[in-house]
Order: structure tokens, then sequence, then C-alpha cells
């Protein structure tokens, strides 16, 4: 059994303080230069399961309208795709629509209004702060839109 000396065994040991530092400078570099990037396809991301969302929301509220002859109303929002509303109109012949209305991507309720002041039904989120107006991911996005202009207009 061959005896390593002391002198030999510290050189051993493990990495320098100024091999640590290079290898975490490198990390920096590379997360400032990637990060970014997948920042941005987060957001993208968001943006495609709002209009992904409107379309589902839209397709229940149009058999909703195939049985009932009119949409829910704003007082019985989209809630009535869930529960049978209990507001005038009753709807006679109400069927659960949706198992649960989604939420947006930033955790907040849809809004609704019928009749819209875009189309007959309007379906929105006022964006990842909740308030209206804003821009990038603070925009108001609404099902009057199309994906393609609300992700040429984050660009």
């Amino acid at each position: 059994m061959r005896l390593i000396s002391t002198k030999n065994r510290k050189k051993e040991k493990g990495f320098s303080l100024i091999e640590l530092l290079v290898v975490l400078v490198i990390l920096g570099l590379l997360m400032g230069i990637v990060a970014p990037q997948f920042i941005g396809e987060a957001d993208v991301a968001r943006t495609r399961t709002v209009f992904a969302d409107f379309d589902r929301i839209k397709s229940a509220l149009q058999i909703y309208k195939l049985d009932n002859y009119v949409y829910p109303t704003s007082e019985q929002g989209l809630q009535a795709l869930v529960e049978r509303p209990t507001l005038d109109p009753v709807p006679k012949k109400w069927k659960q629509y949706v198992e649960r209305v989604p939420t947006d991507p930033w955790g907040n309720p849809y809004l609704y209004l019928s009749p819209g002041e875009h189309g007959q039904v309007d379906i929105y989120t006022l964006g990842a702060d909740g308030v209206p107006g804003g821009d990038g991911q603070n925009a108001d996005l609404g099902n009057w839109q199309t994906l393609d202009e609300v992700l040429a207009s984050q660009e």
C-alpha cells in the first residue's frame, strides 16, 4: 500500500476558487443569453392558451344557444355553462356544457359580456396585471381579436 504525502493530497482535494469563479461566470453568461429566449416563448404560450380557451368557451356558448335560443346573460355569466342558472331567463333545456370554466394563464377568471360590445358575446381577459389596458403580457385580450394580430403587436 502506497501512502500519499500530505503535500500531494492537498493538490488532489478539489477545485480552486478561481476555477469555481470561472465556471460561475460562464454559467451566468449562458443564462443571460438563453433565459430571455425561453421567457419570450412562455409569453407566446400563454397568449396561445388564451385563444384556445376562447375557442372552447365560444363552442360551449354556441351549443348553449342552440339548446336555449339565447346566450347566457352577463349576469348569469360563464358559470351558466357549468351550473343551471337561476336568474332569468332560466334555460328550459339546460345541460352541463363544460365541466368547469377555465381561468386565464395568470389565474384570473375570464370575463364575459352578453350582448357584447364587439359581437354577440365578448369573452376577454385583462392580462397578467388584471387591470384594463396595458401592453405585452398585461394587455387585454378578447375573442374579437385574432391570435396573429396579438402576437404581431407583442413583438
